[in-house]
């Protein structure tokens, strides 16, 4: 993934399922607010039922892709070294593992939904996609390649959107029924798909900052000046992520409640409201 299409393949996926969530999640709740339960994943109505599986098929298939640039382009199929691994490959094959992860769980959530071989409740899957999560964590947080500097500090900020998505996962499993962990969910991915397209265009692309270059593999700052500044303007692109992605939310809550809202949830924000004017 050290590279700028390393990183926007994987960030692509995240964002594509994440918008997708955050959609499903905001028109849900606004049909039916009374009956709503998270989801781990969102089936696609219409065309007959032929795309209901749309989003577990591109998870899997996302990842198996992306595991075979990691293992088989990347490596050039040179996995062992005078009789060990490849130690020049020891990223890619890092990757591979996390990518392995989301295969599995879209395998076992194909399995789940479109057999009974695999019966599993939403919860069982939450957690199932928690251990996916996890495996990309702890790859991210113990990589063999040395994360130093300005390219360790947007590793950082990944590993920690990496760990919301896991916190956010495990407590929709043992809390169901909550609209804002369901949202959180799909806002939490999104930013990390953003994520891996701002480290893509900032470490890899046109948007490095003054002061700092790619040399080789590592990126160099000149000076701890221009250190600072560049993770001074990582966090500028944080926050900005952040405002977009929730300006974003509100923009299409407001669509869903206004195109498809429920009757039940007009009814409870005029109660609401004439509490508040109590």
């Amino acid at each position: 993934m050290g590279s700028f299409k390393g990183h926007v393949v994987p960030g692509t996926l995240f964002l594509m399922v994440g918008i997708w969530h955050m959609w499903c999640s905001v028109y849900r709740y606004a049909t039916n607010p009374n009956g709503f339960r998270l989801r781990v994943w969102n089936p696609v109505p219409g065309f007959g039922g032929r795309l209901k599986y749309l989003e577990l098929y591109m998870v899997t298939i996302g990842a198996f892709i992306d595991l075979c640039i990691e293992l088989l382009y990347a490596t050039h199929l040179k996995f062992f070294v005078n009789g060990e691994l490849n130690p020049s490959h020891l990223n890619n094959f890092e990757h591979s593992g996390m990518l392995v992860m989301f295969f599995i769980f879209g395998i076992i959530a194909l399995l789940s939904q479109k057999t009974s071989f695999l019966p599993l409740s939403e919860g069982a899957l939450c957690l199932v996609a928690a251990t996916a999560f996890t495996a990309e964590y702890l790859l991210f947080y113990f990589h063999s390649t040395s994360h130093k500097g300005l390219e360790g500090y947007y590793h950082f900020i990944l590993v920690l959107l990496i760990g919301m998505c896991i916190l956010i996962t495990v407590v929709g499993a043992l809390i169901p029924t909550s609209f804002a962990l369901d949202l959180s969910s799909g806002i939490a991915i999104t930013l990390q798909g953003l994520w891996f397209y701002q480290t893509a265009f900032t470490l890899y692309g046109p948007m490095m900052p003054d002061g700092c270059t790619l040399e080789g593999d590592e990126i160099v700052c000149r000076t701890s000046d221009s250190l600072i500044r560049g993770e001074l303007l990582a966090n500028f692109q944080l926050f900005s992520l952040v405002f977009g992605v929730l300006a974003v939310v509100v923009g299409a809550y407001s669509f869903a409640s206004l195109r498809f809202g429920h009757s039940s949830s007009t009814a409870l924000h005029d109660t609401e409201v004439d509490l508040d004017r109590d």
